[in-house]
């Protein structure tokens, strides 16, 4: 634990501006992001007695050892490097919200020839036009199925769509009238298109021109006595307001507004978001996160703020936002939210009238998605932590082992021999942290000396981590790896508290050793062998043997299974791409896009053997030394052996294509 007073900065080095601030640990890691009008106030608060401090506040400048910022002109420059580091560091002292789930979106993907409708995931593409989020998927689905009818706009994956055209005939929706069946040229690519801006423009909430426009045209058929026009005009309309039903009205002026509502306790807090869009709820998603800071409700309110614009523009930023509190920076957040939108946007607390209504349904949702989420969390919290309460009683460890990595080997007799370490923290994954080896010492199969290896390369990191901090100081040999300090998470900065490696006394051995080498000795070292389930620890002759009904027992499997999953993973992978391999993957100087290039032009590697150096130059990119050097290598190789047909004894020519994405699966392994 550090002294605040051993960093804090001389009272007029710290500029009375606007600007962002980083705390880092001793390890260089960055712990803390945070934005201030006047730098020298902002930080002038942490350094006071740290009995007058929040605890979390104090817990925070105790792990630090640093502090520096940044000064910039405006507090909307503030704002935006904070949200950027924030993304970049990702401080562990920093409120981050858990999306409670992967809301899903109806999307119309505008930038494809034939724009097509479907559900989609994840980050937000260019070009591509988003309405939503919803709860669940089979909402869009039902949603779309409605409007289909008068929207017929193509819903088929590229694949599909191209079979059809190439056979010349629509799939079922092409047949059933809802689809405009573009692949067989039903419409042009421009009526296709126009067909899709309708579709969006009634998404967006612009339904009534177009209902007004379709009641006339009902209306006139049935003057005219084209009565099937009219009853299918009438149908359409009877669709498109069921599916408005679906969406019914919450704001009676056509409000396109974002409500958002917090619920909170001293430990965590829910965040709700309603999208309401032409003054219906066009979606909803709501967040969880740990206070791991000092913060209000005002504080929690400018990060969802943050976290839900960072990345957005333009309609995506709507008129209106409503908040429970107004932030402190309240200006500065109304400005850069109109510099993302383009236009004016309102930040304000509802006051009366039925946005004040909805704004307490959102805080209803919020209350109960806290609730929920306690209810979830308690269970597992117990479980966890008594799994970490056995695991250091058997082991005898100081406290519990609240980082654990696992290291295990993986080979096919002797070939590729790669390890995986996986990573647990707080008795969950982490798979952000989980690494891959491949053996460099030696050939063939050693699970003992591939341990010994693969611990050490992991702890050597380490070492060279704290090396920079001067922590630690290298013998005479000792290798240096020099990275940039930017307060990145390191690859191997973290260390455990605990080594569990896959194997038993022989493996358990290896690894201690290794540990011993490199003069590390607060890193507790145990092995699950397979076999009975046994714990072995260094240096004794019999096991630690676990209850079978222990949580403990059950965690060390669950990261052991991991571990061997992942090292099996990795090395099926490398296994694979070893057989793939082909004779031009052996051509010095050929590179992923020459290779493809020539597979493309000839259509197979035996065609090309039999091509000669003025044919391969024909090739673009391919000059006439690189043709000679081709020409020599396959010349050198030895073709495989023909295919056989086991059924009838047939020898089958290789003759197919390579395939588009053949020289991408090559790469070279980390």
């Amino acid at each position: 634990m550090a002294d605040p007073s051993s960093y804090r900065p001389q009272p007029g080095q710290i500029p009375d501006s606007p600007g962002v601030y980083k705390f880092r640990d001793e390890h260089r890691r960055v712990i803390y992001v945070g934005k201030a009008k006047s730098l020298r106030q902002r930080l002038a608060s942490y350094f006071q007695d740290l009995s007058g401090l929040h605890p979390r506040t104090a817990t925070m400048v105790t792990t630090a050892a640093s502090v520096e910022w940044t000064v910039v002109s405006t507090e909307v420059e503030a704002l935006q490097l904070e949200y950027s580091w924030i993304k970049e560091f990702d401080p562990r002292f920093n409120v981050k919200y858990r999306d409670d789930k992967s809301y899903p979106s109806l999307a119309v993907t505008m930038n494809e020839d034939y724009p097509r409708v479907q559900v989609m995931r994840g980050p937000k593409k260019k070009g591509v036009r988003y309405f939503g989020p919803y709860g669940h998927a089979w909402a869009i689905r039902e949603t779309v199925d409605l409007m289909l009818r008068v929207f017929p706009v193509r819903t088929c994956s590229a694949g599909v769509f191209k079979r059809s055209a190439q056979i010349g005939r629509p799939c079922l929706l092409g047949y059933i009238g809802k689809c405009s069946a573009p692949c067989v040229g039903r419409v042009t690519p421009e009526e296709h298109r126009e067909l899709a801006e309708d579709f969006c423009d009634f998404m967006a909430g612009r339904t009534g021109t177009y209902l007004t426009r379709l009641e006339q045209q009902m209306t006139e058929a049935a003057e005219e006595m084209e009565y099937e026009k009219a009853a299918r005009l009438r149908d359409d309309i009877g669709a498109l307001r069921r599916a408005m039903e679906k969406n019914a009205v919450v704001l009676a002026d056509a409000t396109d507004a974002d409500l958002f509502a917090v619920a909170e306790d001293e430990l965590e807090a829910a965040v709700q978001i309603f999208h309401v869009r032409g003054g219906r709820v066009r979606g909803q998603r709501g967040w969880v996160t740990d206070k791991v800071e000092a913060v209000d409700t005002a504080g929690l309110v400018e990060h969802a703020l943050q976290q839900l614009y960072g990345e957005e523009k333009g309609e995506a930023v709507p008129k209106e936002v409503l908040v429970p509190a107004l932030p402190e920076d309240t200006p500065a957040l109304s400005q850069w939210l109109t510099e993302r939108r383009g236009s004016n946007v309102s930040l304000r607390i509802p006051q009366r009238g039925d946005k004040k209504a909805l704004m307490e349904t959102v805080h209803r949702n919020a209350l109960q998605s806290l609730a929920l989420h306690k209810t979830k969390r308690a269970a597992d919290l117990t479980t966890r932590s008594r799994a970490l309460e056995e695991i250091a009683e058997a082991l005898e460890l100081d406290g519990a082992p609240l980082r654990i990595e696992c290291f295990d080997i993986s080979h096919l007799q002797g070939d590729d021999v790669v390890a995986s370490m996986v990573v647990f923290e707080d008795g969950l994954a982490r798979k952000g942290e989980y690494r891959r080896f491949q053996i460099k010492s030696f050939e063939g199969q050693d699970d003992v000396r591939s341990m010994h290896e693969v611990v050490s390369r992991r702890f050597r990191r380490y070492l060279q981590e704290k090396l920079k901090t001067g922590e630690w100081s290298p013998d005479e040999d000792g290798e240096v790896d020099a990275a940039e300090e930017d307060g990145r998470p390191k690859r191997f900065a973290y260390p455990p508290q605990l080594v569990v490696v896959d194997g038993g006394q022989p493996q358990v051995a290896a690894a201690k050793r290794a540990l011993e080498e490199l003069g590390i000795d607060d890193v507790a070292v145990c092995g699950l062998a397979k076999r009975l389930e046994e714990v072995w620890v260094p240096g004794e002759d019999d096991p630690v043997v676990l209850p079978r009904s222990s949580e403990g027992l059950y965690l060390l499997q669950r990261v052991r299974d991991e571990a061997h999953r992942f090292a099996i993973q990795y090395q099926r992978n490398k296994r694979g791409k070893r057989l793939k391999a082909g004779p031009l993957d052996e051509v010095p100087g050929l590179g992923e896009s020459r290779r493809l290039a020539l597979l493309r032009h000839f259509g197979s590697v035996k065609k090309l053997r039999q091509a000669t150096i003025d044919q391969i130059c024909e090739v673009p990119g391919i000059g006439r030394k690189t043709a000679e050097t081709v020409a020599v290598a396959l010349a050198q190789a030895v073709p495989a052996g023909p295919a056989v047909n086991t059924a009838t004894g047939e020898i089958i020519e290789d003759e197919t294509p390579a395939p588009a994405g053949a020289a991408s699966d090559r790469g070279t392994e980390q």
